[in-house]
């Protein structure tokens, strides 16, 4: 049997970003449905009891949030007649100076269907994107950061630490509370629980500064002035590199030279300009995060199945985008490649929880005991 352990995070996220490709490629509300579902269930049955990993709850309520809101806007800004009218609504007229724009007016069948639609492409995104925070640990994944961010990740490492020190504060000094008994009711209670959460958190933060600067964490050693000017230069080109290949990839008008060897360029400078920043930071690694055949086939599910949609969508590009005058497609060629993004259900060990870590140590125990009789 497997013993419980975290897969590596970026595996996480190369999964959820798979997920995030496969829902910006289609309309299709079977496939964004199936996509939703695959997604929920690979967090429920793999995700570990971590604070980071009760935050999917948020995720999904904000996907329900954006599905509303998107086809709200469409009803209150999208008035036309053309199509089904399933309400007629009286139209608002704007000022000139909003020309083109019209409150309320026809509510149409149509016009609710694309509403729909583009909310749940945009809600599946946002749940790929909680699954990632769900799934992976926090500060596994800033271990993982290049040498160039590491002032930037310890500073990251304070800021995902204070959300749940505060809510560990928050419980301790309500528990506390109750046992003392004194003033009830939830404004009076809030009184006194907020002043004692906020110092402690505050002496958390002080111990946390403390031990980090006492263990060297923000220093960085001597450098060379000349290699400070190379690095510099590099992330500059780099960055004006990328931005204008991105402009010449959007823009057909362009020369051709201006598109991709633009933005190729910018990326060889900016990984080249991040390569000399860190040669400047001086650091060990302690437990390194290492890849096994696990987290390889935990990242190339999803994007086996942003792949195939991507090959799906150069002949059956209606099916992915069946648009809102008649039923949309279901075929196989639709259904099944979200499905393998599910193979993380068989091949990923169990998550480390507080049921399977102590479990083998009281295995080990009752064993000795055995021994002994």
């Amino acid at each position: 049997m497997r013993g419980p352990r975290e897969l590596h995070p970026v595996a996480w996220w190369t999964w959820a970003v798979g997920m995030a490709a496969c829902a910006s490629q289609t309309t299709n509300p079977w496939a964004l449905v199936l996509l939703a579902v695959v997604t929920c269930t690979v967090v429920y049955a793999c995700r570990g009891d971590g604070t980071w990993a009760r935050a999917f709850k948020l995720y999904l309520w904000l996907a329900g949030i954006t599905v509303v809101v998107r086809v709200l806007f469409r009803v209150l800004l999208g008035g036309t007649s053309t199509g089904t009218v399933l309400v007629d609504l009286p139209a608002i007229p704007l000022p000139d100076f909003a020309a083109g724009i019209q409150l309320l007016g026809p509510v149409t069948r149509e016009q609710v269907l694309a509403g729909l639609y583009d909310g749940m492409q945009l809600a599946c995104i946002m749940l790929a994107f909680g699954a990632a925070n769900a799934l992976a640990n926090p500060k596994r994944l800033l271990k993982v950061l290049p040498p160039a961010l590491y002032e930037i990740g310890s500073a990251m490492v304070v800021a995902v630490s204070v959300l749940p020190q505060l809510a560990d504060s928050a419980r301790r000094v309500k528990h506390a509370q109750e046992l003392r008994g004194g003033e009830t009711g939830r404004f009076r209670g809030l009184r006194r629980l907020l002043v004692p959460v906020l110092e402690d958190a505050f002496e958390r933060s002080l111990s946390l500064a403390a031990g980090m600067d006492a263990r060297g964490y923000g220093r960085s050693g001597a450098v060379d002035p000349k290699a400070r000017r190379v690095t510099g230069a590099l992330m500059v080109v780099g960055v004006l590199g990328t931005c204008v290949g991105v402009y010449g990839f959007l823009d057909r008008t362009t020369p051709a030279w201006v598109g991709w060897p633009m933005l190729a360029l910018g990326v060889v400078c900016a990984v080249a300009g991040t390569a000399s920043a860190g040669r400047r930071v001086q650091r060990t690694r302690y437990r390194a995060e290492t890849w096994h055949r696990e987290e390889i086939c935990v990242a190339a599910s999803a994007v086996i199945a942003a792949l195939a949609w991507a090959w799906l969508s150069k002949d059956h590009l209606m099916d992915l985008h069946p648009g809102v005058t008649g039923p949309p497609p279901a075929t196989l060629g639709i259904l099944v490649p979200p499905l393998v993004a599910l193979l993380p259900l068989l091949v990923a060990p169990p998550a480390p929880t507080v049921r399977n870590r102590t479990a083998p140590h009281a295995d080990t125990l009752h064993s000795e005991a055995e021994v002994v009789r």
